[in-house]
């Protein structure tokens, strides 16, 4: 019956469906306005979070590189191969090493949280414990798999994290899916940053106004997958997809991420380099003919690629600002290695 009562909700139209959601919190005593429209406010939900923490290796890479398990390229073409990651709570951990010098450890964590404002809490409070991890687990590697009675010199800390997270379990309409997307892609709007030792809430109130204003990032950029909703930032994504869909999938958008990843990485050390007053100078195989490839295959729509999966795409890339960092290291590797 309840299979029956689903399907003939799904049928309705928006408005309907919106007035019998309107009915619904009405008899159960939940916030509506006096127009009948409900009232976004904070509730629980489920989300899996996804955390992606890359590090330069360079050269140190091939024999990580040498002992991974293979993997089919990314969108971006990547060469890649994956290791264990063993993190003691994560739901899923991997290593994956990327033959143009990266590293990147991938977290997939599970939570069930009250309000965003915890998410935010736990997402802030855990990003120096991750990096230190990722730093550990990667040297641990590099020992494993380096030849015996090698020097291994420790691995440096991820620079920083970026996040995805899928919304799964949550009761909130179309009034406050929007916000909440908004909000998972740009917690930091929720708490106070300036001591990264000592993240504090900003207020219980600060979540309240923003479903009830109707919050948006004015940098964030919004895409669908058909039913499903999504908002690209420029320190994570939030996608919220519809279980009856397959336009568009959330390990489509993992596996962008990795590669997206993995390049701004690369891209960020030829950058420093030139800012350190050094020529960046990197192995033939991964010059600047490697990086204006890469562009091209990140940015060039495919015959069989998806509408839902093109918006996506160009909604990541606009907001990590990859193209001009792709275009930047191509140049200076062409001065430098013509």
């Amino acid at each position: 019956m309840a299979q029956i009562l689903d399907t003939a909700l799904a049928q309705c139209t928006p408005e309907e469906q919106e007035a019998f959601r309107f009915r619904l919190a009405a008899q159960r005593g939940e916030p509506v306005s006096a127009q009948g429209i409900e009232l976004a406010q904070p509730a629980p939900c489920t989300v899996v979070s996804y955390k992606f923490l890359p590090v330069y290796l360079g050269e140190r890479l091939s024999s990580l590189y040498a002992a991974g398990a293979a993997r089919p390229s990314g969108p971006g073409g990547l060469e890649q191969r994956v290791l264990p990651g063993e993190h003691r709570t994560a739901h899923t951990s991997t290593v994956h090493v990327f033959a143009c010098g990266i590293a990147l450890a991938l977290l997939e964590e599970h939570h069930r949280v009250n309000s965003l404002t915890e998410l935010a809490l736990w997402r802030y409070r855990s990003y120096l414990m991750n990096r230190a991890w990722a730093g550990q687990r990667i040297t641990r590697l590099l020992e494993q798999h380096s030849p015996v009675g090698k020097a291994v010199d420790p691995s440096p800390d991820p620079e920083y994290v970026l996040s995805v997270y899928e919304l799964r379990d949550h009761s909130w309409t179309k009034t406050g899916l929007d916000p909440a997307l908004h909000l998972l892609t740009t917690p930091s709007v929720l708490v106070n940053r300036q001591d990264p030792h000592n993240i504090r809430p900003l207020g219980a109130g600060v979540e309240d106004a923003k479903f009830r204003e109707g919050w948006a990032h004015p940098e964030a950029v919004a895409f669908d997958g058909g039913a499903s909703k999504g908002v690209a930032g420029w320190s994570g994504v939030s996608y919220h997809p519809q279980p009856d869909e397959r336009a568009l999938t959330t390990s489509q958008i993992v596996a962008l991420e990795l590669d997206v990843q993995a390049l701004w990485a690369l891209s960020s050390h030829i950058l420093r380099m030139i800012e350190e007053g050094q020529d960046p100078v990197m192995p033939p195989a991964y010059g600047w003919r490697f990086l204006r490839g890469a562009y091209v295959r990140l940015t060039t729509a495919r015959p069989t690629e998806t509408a839902q999966h093109r918006v996506m795409r160009e909604a990541i890339l606009a907001t990590s600002e990859l193209p001009d960092r792709l275009r930047a290291a191509q140049e200076a590797l062409r001065d430098s290695n013509p």
